[in-house]
């Protein structure tokens, strides 16, 4: 059902990939390839996948881990995209983009949690039958 807590907390992971879309539109083009976009736009079909795939969790499971690889391989590209910047600023300072996939990350584990508490409840009331 959409009205699930873990509903909601995928779908913080989404909007949080659609920030990072907006804010992030020059960052991490490598040659012509603009992989922060892609990288977003998998991100926001897979989230999307995931919330309509309510009935079937452990696809809920696998798309939201694919998610956090994603993610996680996102804020390396970030860091390393930012550490490289020029302008002798200090790391903190020069933008707020590796925070999306990061919080990303963390609502989609909190979902994960949610959705595998969900598969052991359906399964204890089946061994009940």
């Amino acid at each position: 059902m959409l009205q699930r807590i873990q509903t909601i907390w995928t779908l913080l992971a989404v909007l949080s990939a659609v920030f990072l879309f907006i804010t992030g539109q020059d960052v991490a083009v490598f040659g012509s390839i603009p992989v922060l976009n892609i990288a977003c736009i998998v991100l926001v079909l897979a989230g999307a996948l995931s919330i309509f795939s309510f009935k079937n969790r452990k696809r809920q499971i696998l798309l939201n881990t694919i998610s956090i690889i994603i993610n996680a391989l996102l804020i390396g590209v970030l860091a390393y995209w930012l550490l490289n910047l020029s302008g002798g600023i200090q790391f903190p300072e020069k933008g707020i983009e590796p925070i999306f996939p990061l919080i990303a990350v963390i609502c989609l584990l909190i979902a994960n949690i949610y959705i595998r508490k969900d598969e052991r409840l359906v399964k204890s009331v089946d061994r009940l039958r």
